[in-house]
């Protein structure tokens, strides 16, 4: 492989590096306007009088499994019993 050759391969990998970064740069820039946005959504909710700490327990809540929450509040059920909380 003469040096013209290797020096080639090299731009072509180095310009294919380059694009997976900015790729990258870009999606961490949209996901901070994203994070900003979840903020204000919050900060709204907040302002007309919604407990936002109640509300992100939900949202987590809606994404898991109805069965996985259903057997892990049957289990704090039981733990609360057992040191008299319930």
């Amino acid at each position: 492989m003469n040096d013209e050759t290797s020096s080639n391969s090299y731009g072509v990998a180095a310009g294919e590096l380059r694009q997976f970064i900015e790729r990258y740069e870009r999606l961490e820039s949209e996901k901070k306007d994203i994070a900003d946005a979840q903020k204000e959504v919050m900060a709204e909710a907040k302002g007309r009088g919604y407990d936002t700490k109640v509300m992100r327990k939900v949202i987590a809540l809606r994404k898991r499994d109805a069965n996985d929450i259903a057997e892990e509040e049957a289990v704090l059920d039981m733990y609360k019993s057992a040191l008299g909380m319930a």
